[in-house]
């Protein structure tokens, strides 16, 4: 944990400076317990890692959170300063592809389900910036599908 933390500081100060490109700069992550009791760090943003050091990307990839109730799966989406009709989603049995290209924001993320899901009954809901995806467990493979935002 002490290893994870010395990273993510050592990151966040090697940052590059908002006049060095013409997008801003976003970069977080969020820390929780995951359900076998370890850590689990989530890095959110626009900045990615390369061997010249962290780049500027066009898209942020958004915080994500993921959580396991029940006979269902929620993946909870912060994707602030978009319309709903800007959303894409698509699913396969395992992962989830979030796309939002508008004039004033892009998003990307591609996600692991932690999960086998059936993607076709699957349901999505929008307000205040925050996007909502519900998908039940299945133990079958399902054909891939894409998402209304309702």
């Amino acid at each position: 944990m002490d290893r994870m933390m010395d990273e993510m500081m050592r990151k966040a100060f090697t940052m590059p400076r908002a006049q060095e490109g013409p997008l801003p700069f976003v970069y977080g992550f969020s820390m929780s317990v995951g359900p076998d009791g370890k850590p689990v760090v989530r890095e959110f943003g626009n900045l990615e890692q390369s061997s010249r050091g962290p780049l500027l990307k066009e898209e942020r990839e958004p915080l994500v959170d993921v959580i396991e109730e029940g006979d269902e799966i929620i993946v909870v989406i912060e994707i602030p300063g978009v319309e709903k009709k800007d959303v894409k989603l698509e699913a396969t049995d395992r992962v989830l592809k979030i796309a939002v290209d508008s004039e004033k924001r892009k998003y990307y993320k591609e996600l692991d389900l932690p999960h086998m899901v059936d993607p076709r009954k699957s349901s999505a809901s929008y307000k205040n910036g925050v996007l909502e995806v519900r998908f039940p467990k299945t133990e079958e493979k399902k054909p891939t599908r894409e998402i209304r935002v309702e």
